[in-house]
């Protein structure tokens, strides 16, 4: 029996196919070159083209795309606070690294800013590095000994709550804190 020539075209001869090739390609180049509007542009239409699997593929980047857009339009901080907030958003949904990297971007731009350190000591105790913990709840204790009563009660600290070291910051001995001059002589004693 003799098959029939079908008029269908192959899948490699569509020119819809050809042309959602070349936006898929130019979507990829555009995200490489990290300009993720002008790659979603080009995904976009790949994704309403006739290929599913092509299609499949672009949507996955398109999400990438929207992520580091989104990324970059909520990070413009008018203020210190506002940045830090961030940050601290941050570290309450357990997206530590990302949380870091603002922090420490805010430290080196405000490095005397005694809630940053404390935020800093913070993630850092929440992340297992007790010492730079420890380091840093120092430095902001030093810039605002009231935190000193707030990390007290923060959870952010359970992980230190056993360490000596910890104690000794949150609850310093109250004669060593004393001005010599406001000091007990010792023949009184």
């Amino acid at each position: 029996m003799a098959q029939k020539p079908t008029s269908k075209k192959t899948v490699a001869e569509d020119p819809r196919f050809s042309q959602a090739v070349q936006n898929y390609e130019a979507g990829l180049h555009a995200m490489q070159e990290r300009k993720f509007d002008r790659a979603r542009t080009h995904l976009q239409k790949v994704s309403a083209g006739p290929s599913k699997e092509l299609a499949d593929r672009a949507s996955v980047y398109l999400n990438i795309c929207s992520q580091y857009l989104e990324r970059s339009s909520t990070t413009q901080f008018k203020t210190v606070e506002e940045h830090f907030d961030y940050a601290v958003s941050l570290m309450n949904v357990g997206d530590y690294v990302t949380a870091r990297e603002h922090l420490e971007k805010l430290s080196s731009q405000s490095p005397r800013t005694d809630y940053v350190a404390y935020g800093m000591a913070a993630l850092d105790c929440l992340t297992g590095h007790l010492e730079d913990s420890l380091r840093n709840l120092d430095a902001a204790i030093r810039l605002n000994p009231a935190l000193r009563f707030q990390a007290r009660n923060d959870s952010d600290f359970q992980n230190l709550a056993e360490d000596p070291r910890f104690t000794e910051l949150l609850y310093p001995d109250p004669s060593a804190e004393m001005p010599p001059e406001h000091a007990i002589p010792e023949e009184e004693l």
